[in-house]
């Protein structure tokens, strides 16, 4: 089927890809006129501005925003939507918190254009394998537009999850959930890095060797063992970690549910963590020892 892609990064580039390799026709935009030209050579047609995108497309409608979350979604659809008419639809595929998209569902609703949410994981890895696609949305739109997703997931990798903002809603579970996986492997390879009974310990061997039969394997540690292949002490790496909101507003649900979510909180409070250079936090902690037990403290 015909739609249209607003976004063309490592996500939504690697999209239209797949989409086009299954025999969906795209129209694409972006701000890259590079990125434009990429796709077009695959054979996307591009589009200069958001007024043309929604021109090029025939019969209902689709048009999947990949933007990030926040104001530039808002712009996106305020943007589309006087082009739009009743019964298209608006697919957003970024990691919106679900807040903002039940409430741009319900402002999309008004002019009778439906607005599904496509919580997207895959990563840089979706072109080949397929994405996990969780979906939310009316019964209607999300059937009429099930050919896209069925192409972009792998076998059993897509699901409508609910009505709009659930998909983006169980996707920010999902890496909330992601959150703790990677500090849990984090903590462990420290371990096995810092042992002085056993100082040369080959951590992509241990990763590799998990891979096969024990309870701790998965695709994040197959990747770790890829990382250490690369570069067995990670020295070209400086261990500063961004979080893009998702364990912020699964930690946030949390709290709201009275739900407890230890490891989760604490995995996003290490990432904050990680962005000092020195804390100050630590300081105070050193400072009070010294004072109340005259332990020894390090000078700068």
């Amino acid at each position: 089927m015909q739609l249209a892609m607003i976004g063309l990064g490592r996500m939504g580039g690697n999209m239209v890809e797949r989409l086009m390799r299954n025999g969906h026709s795209l129209v694409v935009y972006d701000r890259s006129a590079d990125a434009m030209a990429k796709y077009a050579k695959l054979g996307a047609a591009r589009a200069d501005d958001l007024a043309t995108v929604v021109s090029s497309l025939q019969g209902r409608r689709v048009v999947w925003i990949m933007v990030p979350a926040g104001e530039p979604v808002d712009q996106t659809i305020a943007e589309l939507r006087p082009h739009l008419s009743p019964g298209d639809v608006i697919i957003d595929g970024g990691n919106s918190n679900f807040h903002d998209t039940m409430r741009r569902g319900q402002e999309l609703a008004s002019s009778q254009i439906e607005f599904i949410d496509s919580g997207t994981s895959g990563g840089i890895w979706g072109l080949e394998n397929g994405y996990c696609l969780m979906v939310g949305g009316s019964d209607g739109a999300v059937k009429y537009c099930e050919p896209i997703f069925t192409s972009l997931a792998p076998p059993n990798g897509y699901a409508h999850v609910g009505p709009t903002g659930a998909g983006h809603y169980v996707k920010m579970v999902h890496n909330g959930i992601e959150y703790g996986l990677l500090q849990a492997y984090a903590e462990g390879y420290e371990i096995l890095n810092a042992s002085k009974l056993f100082p040369k310990l080959d951590l992509a061997q241990i990763a590799e060797v998990w891979q096969h039969g024990s309870v701790v394997r998965s695709w994040l540690n197959e990747l770790a063992a890829t990382a250490f292949r690369r570069d067995a002490t990670l020295a070209d790496l400086k261990g500063w970690v961004a979080d893009s909101g998702e364990g912020r507003w699964t930690v946030q649900e949390a709290i709201d549910l009275d739900v407890p979510a230890p490891v989760i909180t604490l995995s996003l409070q290490t990432r904050f963590r990680s962005r000092q250079a020195d804390s100050f936090g630590a300081k105070v902690i050193a400072a009070l020892r010294n004072e109340f037990g005259g332990h020894a403290v390090q000078k700068t």
